[in-house]
């Protein structure tokens, strides 16, 4: 609300420094190409893949996964975190 007294209205500008802009989208840490075997066993490893932010220290950064909706109930395959990024 405004005071009724036009005398204690002010404004002041304001100036906002931005530090750390985003200017590096998360990407995976190198070129994955999968191949899975016609023999290959239910529940064997296939593929682990790691991604990283150039713009956040390798420590202070962590990634989550998780499977397209469309394949999230193909009982085929599975995704597990091994909360390593």
């Amino acid at each position: 609300l405004l005071p009724d007294n036009p005398s204690q209205v002010s404004s002041v500008s304001v100036t906002v420094k931005v530090l750390d802009v985003n200017d590096n989208a998360p990407e995976f840490a190198r070129f994955y190409e999968a191949f899975v075997c016609e023999n290959a066993k239910a529940g064997q490893l296939i593929q682990t893949v790691s991604a990283m932010d150039r713009d956040d220290p390798q420590e202070g950064q962590h990634f989550y996964y998780s499977l397209a909706p469309e394949a999230a109930n193909n009982p085929n395959f599975t995704l597990r975190d091994n909360q390593g990024n």
